[in-house]
């Protein structure tokens, strides 16, 4: 049985981004993070990001990742989007690249799928997402800027 592959896609708008890297780093993530689990990301707007947190978090703004959990106890993992702007405007004030920001994001993505939730497990993601950070070279994480 073959095992199917992580997918990043872009939505029209997102053209500045560099498209391969950022899948291969999506394998990645699956074989090492995900336990071999696979899982989509969209890489979009900050609209597209605004109209998904309204719609499944009842707040009316743009986020910058968002994971959606698909409840099966095998298999597919879930969703993630990603709002390319919020990456732009976060790498910009974090002194990276774009790349290296979306990998950040993607990485968190994952873990909430995972079944991780930093909001609710005692520093457990935090934890985790340190460790992964340090093992993929990545600097600090969204969890690590929020206690900053």
């Amino acid at each position: 049985m073959s095992v199917k592959q992580s997918t990043v896609i872009f939505s029209p708008g997102a053209g500045k981004t560099k498209r391969l890297p950022l899948r291969e780093f999506a394998r990645t993530l699956q074989a090492e993070v995900a336990g071999g689990r696979s899982f989509d990301v969209l890489i979009t707007d900050d609209a597209e990001l605004e109209r998904l947190n309204r719609e499944f978090r009842k707040k009316s703004y743009p986020t910058d990742v968002l994971s959606f959990g698909s409840g099966e106890s095998e298999g597919f993992l879930g969703e993630i989007a990603i709002s390319e702007a919020r990456a732009d405007a976060q790498a910009i004030e974090q002194g990276h690249s774009r790349d290296c920001e979306l990998r950040i994001l993607m990485l968190h993505g994952v873990l909430h799928l995972t079944g991780l939730d930093h909001e609710k497990d005692g520093g457990k993601m935090a934890r985790a997402e340190r460790r992964w950070r340090k093992y993929f070279g990545l600097p600090a994480g969204l969890i690590e800027r929020a206690h900053a």
